[in-house]
């Protein structure tokens, strides 16, 4: 078991809770069954769902990263972001040079921290790895702990509890503390940070009087908490869970019938063929392999009638119902997480009339939105701890971040702001006919250089 499984475990275990109260004397923001929860979306984002099962013939179509994927990249491709102070600027720009990769991981547990390590670099965490110890009436992650795990032998685990807790009156406290565990599960004894040596050079406590906001940027989807009510964040595929069970299902099901429907033939073992299996030595019959396979009538013995050694085995295929089946379910699961038809499925396995197509749009729309803004958040407050960390909360830097949204903005209506621009004297003729004719800037000019009054139709 990797290290990433054995941190999963250990949050995922009811022990952990026990210890954490007895170390700290605090208890964990979240009930047993969203502990469980968070466990089975990581899990299910892996592809390891609990339906899985190869020996049935169900794998997973790994839609749930299909779903992230999907949410992330329309989310951010067209995001800009610009720091006013150049050394912020130059941190934020390499600190979410990984984003969409680590927001898909986000996007799947609920939640996601972007932690700076030290000055000028910084650490994602999905909500699968940390633990929320308390959240203020905003929803805002104002204590949490980050467990590290090391595997020192076979029974021989350290484990580094690293713990932020902030007081909007008296600042911010880390702690690191670190134990020796035989199963890189239960915590065990306690020992000096020195014990290893990569952690000697950490500080047992730290405190930042002057830090008022959270020393990470926390980013949360924006969706309601109907598992046990806490802030803590619901996967963005949480509600469609029964229908990706059913997708894999099916894939299953159409998965078996191109294997079960492959031409076979029936023979009399008289016409097998002999060979001697290499490791018993023991002679058994084998049918011929590939092109071998396809025989014509052989009369041996006898006539016609009673001379059919040979069988053939050739059934109808059924693919078009299960396919259309599984898209089914595909635009199912699109409805159910927020996306919009064709995202996933096969736009062309149904029509589909302009008002539920724009509706889809729209709904897409209002999902990534609500994703941008809590994104917007978390970014903010990753840029202020990476001012803290560099001595620059005072400096007057401002932070801009946008989101250019194209989802509801088809060709028609792109068209006619260009035209607009074209009007204004904004965009020239020449660049006009190069995006919406395909003519080269040669041609477009020669195109245009006789008519400064060339009317657009």
């Amino acid at each position: 078991m990797n290290i990433i499984s054995k941190i999963r475990e250990w949050i995922s275990r009811m022990l952990s809770k026990s210890d954490i109260k007895g170390v700290y004397g605090v208890d964990i923001a979240v009930a047993d069954s969203m502990i469980s929860a968070i466990d089975k979306w990581d899990r299910m984002y892996a592809g390891h769902g609990a339906h899985i099962d190869a020996s049935m013939g169900v794998h997973s179509l790994r839609l749930e990263q299909a779903v992230a994927r999907e949410l992330a990249n329309t989310a951010i491709n067209e995001m800009s972001l610009k720091v006013s102070d150049d050394r912020l600027d130059s941190l934020m720009k390499s600190a979410v040079a990984d984003l969409n990769k680590n927001l898909q991981r986000g996007l799947a547990t609920g939640a996601m921290i972007i932690k700076p390590l030290g000055a000028d670099k910084v650490q994602y965490v999905p909500q699968s790895q940390f633990i929320p110890i308390e959240y203020d009436v905003n929803g805002r992650l104002i204590k949490v702990i980050f467990p590290e795990i090391k595997r020192i032998g076979d029974s021989d685990y350290r484990i580094r509890l690293e713990y932020h807790a902030l007081d909007y009156e008296n600042g911010l406290i880390i702690t690191n503390r670190v134990f020796r565990s035989n199963d890189g599960v239960s915590l065990g004894a306690e020992i000096p940070l020195n014990a290893v040596a990569e952690w000697a050079g950490l500080t047992p406590k730290i405190a930042y009087p002057l830090m008022l906001r959270p020393s990470f940027g926390y980013y949360v989807n924006p969706i309601d908490n109907t598992i046990d009510g806490s802030h803590s964040g619901i996967s963005v595929f949480e509600n469609a869970e029964k229908v990706i069970k059913k997708a894999d299902i099916q894939f299953g099901r159409l998965d078996w019938e191109f294997e079960s429907g492959e031409r076979a033939i029936d023979v009399d073992e008289a016409v097998l063929k002999p060979v001697t299996d290499p490791l018993t030595g023991r002679k058994r019959a084998e049918m011929p392999k590939l092109r071998e396979r396809l025989f014509r009538g052989l009369g041996i013995s006898g006539g016609a009638t009673s001379g059919d050694f040979y069988h053939e085995f050739s059934p109808q295929l059924r693919q078009a119902d299960f396919i259309a089946g599984l898209e089914e379910y595909k635009r199912e699961i699109e409805f159910a997480v927020g996306l919009s038809y064709g995202d996933i499925s096969n736009p062309q396995t149904v029509d589909k009339t302009a008002t539920e197509i724009k509706s889809s749009k729209q709904r897409k729309f209002n999902t990534v939105t609500a994703i941008q803004n809590n994104l917007r958040i978390c970014l903010e407050d990753l840029c202020y701890s990476l001012a803290f960390y560099n001595g620059l909360t005072q400096s007057g830097y401002e932070l801009s971040v946008n989101f250019e949204d194209s989802i509801l903005t088809d060709d028609e209506t792109k068209r006619k702001q260009d035209i607009q621009d074209v009007s204004m004297g904004v965009m020239p003729l020449w660049e006009y006919r190069m995006k919406w004719y395909g003519e080269d800037e040669k041609t477009a000019k020669a195109m245009t250089s006789n008519s400064t009054a060339e009317v657009i139709e």
